[in-house]
């Protein structure tokens, strides 16, 4: 009897929003510590790629901590077009969590 197993789809995990109080000190320590790049780095954010994901750090009180998620924004209400190009919707689940639904360019 042969077996057959169903293939899944499942949604990409673009990247991993963490809240820091310092953006450069801590891409500074990051860089001096692990195999990592810089992707995007400004005075509010920075974006570090990995092997198998990319983390970006970020200041509270201009970037929500969050994750993001690779979908098209629109299913989800009226996507907003970031400074790179990115569009993207911001969604809470049912614990509060902030998720990004987001359109690379």
């Amino acid at each position: 009897m042969s077996e057959t197993k169903e293939l899944k789809t499942f949604d990409t995990v673009d990247h991993i929003a963490v809240a820091v109080s310092d953006v450069k000190g801590t891409v500074d320590w990051y860089l001096k510590n692990f195999k990592c790049q810089v992707t995007y780095q400004d005075d509010s954010w920075a974006l570090l790629e990995f092997a198998n994901i990319r983390v970006a750090f970020v200041l509270p009180q201009q970037h929500p901590p969050h994750f993001a998620l690779l979908r098209d924004p629109a299913l989800f209400g009226e996507p907003k077009t970031h400074r790179d190009g990115t569009r993207s919707v911001y969604l809470h689940d049912p614990s509060g969590n902030s998720v990004e639904v987001l359109a690379l360019k």
